[in-house]
């Protein structure tokens, strides 16, 4: 049984892991079953599995080769896995040398996924949940930096859509709003 292949992703700070648990209570209690798969877990396991990482900092430091490999190896298990799966990772990661597709081609055509979705809202309070959230150590930045990122998302999400022909959508997960972004996001997976 083949099933739905959707990217969710946003900034760090978005919320992009609450909006997707609830959804997947919700979609569960319909009958409507998720897999939820973090892209960088999953990639970190199939290098254990192969004795190359005994923790997610090794991975940084293997040779981009390795991690190219294990990257396309990672997304060729994810699209194997029967039934509809949620694949939480990054449109695109902040580096000092500037932006990084974080879905690069051989994760891309590997996956083809049906659907992109970018989870966003203001940039002000993605500042503000950064600054309140004492369980994660992030790089200071300020609302405008924020909106560059969620911009260039949604240039990355562009050009993934062109090489993949699958959909882009958008979800809101605006401050005490949550349960808009929730339901936005179920009637996506549906």
């Amino acid at each position: 049984m083949a099933g739905k292949k959707i990217i969710i992703t946003g900034v760090p700070g978005v919320g992009k892991t609450t909006v997707i648990t609830q959804a997947m209570e919700s979609l569960s209690e319909a009958g409507v079953p998720y897999q939820n798969i973090n892209f960088g877990s999953f990639m970190f396991e199939v290098a254990c599995a192969e004795g190359l990482a005994q923790d997610r900092d090794q991975m940084r430091r293997l040779d981009r080769t390795i991690q190219k490999r294990l990257q396309k190896l990672a997304a060729e298990k994810i699209a194997a896995i029967d039934g509809n799966v949620i694949i939480d990772t990054h449109a695109s990661v902040k580096t000092p040398a500037g932006y990084l597709a974080g879905l690069p081609e051989w994760v891309l055509t590997a996956l083809m996924p049906d659907t992109i979705v970018l989870v966003e809202t203001d940039d002000d309070q993605i500042l503000l949940r950064r600054l309140s959230d004492t369980s994660r150590v992030r790089d200071m930045e300020g609302a405008a930096s924020i909106r560059e990122h969620q911009q260039m998302n949604r240039s990355f999400a562009a050009a993934y859509a062109m090489l993949t022909g699958c959909t882009v959508a958008f979800v809101t997960n605006a401050d005490h709003l949550l349960e808009h972004g929730v339901k936005a996001l179920v009637t996506i997976l549906k």
